[in-house]
């Protein structure tokens, strides 16, 4: 069984990674808005390896759970949960979104780095 404590510190690793990824995707936007297109998908790269790590984590609270062990909810894992969920969604978002700045670019004769 799983104590509070170390759901919560889950929930913490899962807020730490979630928050890495979503700090490099703001950043991939800013640097697509820049034409750093390349810079910018290297970025998303970036938080799609913290987003992977933060549901390893998220799995390994769901493997125990799947396995009959009794789980306190804690606000730091709904916290946790919260902030991993709106950054997959911050994710594929930010995919679109460097793509429309790409064509803009493109269009509007700019150079792309």
């Amino acid at each position: 069984m799983a104590t509070k404590e170390e759901i919560s510190m889950t929930g913490f690793a899962i807020v730490a990674y979630a928050g890495d990824a979503r700090t490099a995707l703001i950043q991939a936007m800013d640097k697509a808005s820049e034409g750093k297109i390349s810079e910018a998908r290297k970025l998303v790269k970036t938080a799609e390896e913290s987003i992977n790590l933060a549901h390893n984590e998220q799995t390994k609270l769901l493997s125990a759970e799947a396995s009959g062990d009794d789980m306190d909810v804690t606000f730091i894992m709904c916290h946790g949960q919260d902030t991993l969920m709106t950054t997959m969604l911050l994710k594929d978002q930010m995919k679109t979104i460097i793509d429309l700045y790409e064509r803009i670019n493109k269009l509007e004769g700019n150079p792309l780095e």
